[in-house]
């Protein structure tokens, strides 16, 4: 079985992502942008999975890996050491408040190198080690269809993200690529310390409570692993209206 690749996979969704396939005794690589940070995070996981007892003998190995989606031509060098893969999940974002009235061309290039080419990359960077029963996971965002102050470059990423899972599924086929879009996650660092946000938009759901990243991990592993998931760019978002 080959190894589950986390893009940004040293905080939040990513870290979460990659602890629940290493405590399912699978082979994990995490990435982040500075080679100590993954080092650490893939070395404090590592351990923890391998002190539970029993599970001692049969710990996965993780490895943290210095990945950086602003600089997409050294993406075939950082990966170089990455065996088969099987399962890819590309979580890594960074926040971009961006309008047209106070446009910064450069944060607006480098959230989109990062996001579009970054990801694309990584994909044509693994793609000769990616099997036919391979699935891949692209993270995006609501912001596409509900933007809000400040999102001018986050919202029209994420809508990206909508034609790269379509492109990918036919040119990889038949390895499986599917995306996630959040909408506000509620223990999040970014969204946390927000109530006034967090209280308005929760009032715009059906179940009147927001996303937690429990939920999105449980999403994420649902489209990675379920076989008929294909193609879908599927909403997490507590029935938003």
């Amino acid at each position: 079985m080959g190894t589950v690749v986390i893009i940004g996979g040293t905080s939040g969704i990513g870290l979460g992502l990659a602890r629940y396939y290493a405590e399912h005794g699978r082979s994990v690589v995490l990435t982040g942008r500075a080679a100590s940070r993954a080092e650490k995070v893939a070395s404090e996981l590592d351990g923890v999975v391998s002190g539970r007892g029993e599970q001692a003998t049969s710990a996965p190995k993780v490895r943290g890996l210095a990945v950086d989606l602003t600089r997409p031509h050294d993406m075939a060098a950082a990966l170089t050491g990455v065996g088969q893969v099987d399962r890819l999940a590309l979580v890594a974002i960074e926040r971009d408040m961006n309008s047209i009235a106070d446009y910064d061309i450069d944060k607006a290039i480098r959230l989109t190198t990062l996001k579009l080419v970054g990801y694309h990359a990584v994909v044509h960077a693994l793609r000769s080690r990616l099997s036919p029963d391979s699935s891949v996971l692209v993270f995006g965002g609501l912001a596409k269809e509900r933007p809000y102050a400040g999102s001018t470059t986050v919202s029209t990423i994420n809508a990206g993200v909508i034609g790269m899972t379509r492109t990918l599924s036919v040119e990889l086929a038949p390895i499986r690529v599917n995306s996630l879009h959040t909408w506000m996650i509620e223990d999040s660092p970014f969204w946390r310390d927000k109530p006034e946000r967090q209280e308005d938009a929760r009032s715009h759901t059906l179940t009147n409570r927001l996303v937690t990243s429990a939920q999105v991990v449980d999403a994420s592993v649902f489209l990675l692993e379920n076989g008929a998931m294909n193609g879908l760019d599927l909403r997490i978002d507590g029935g938003l209206r």
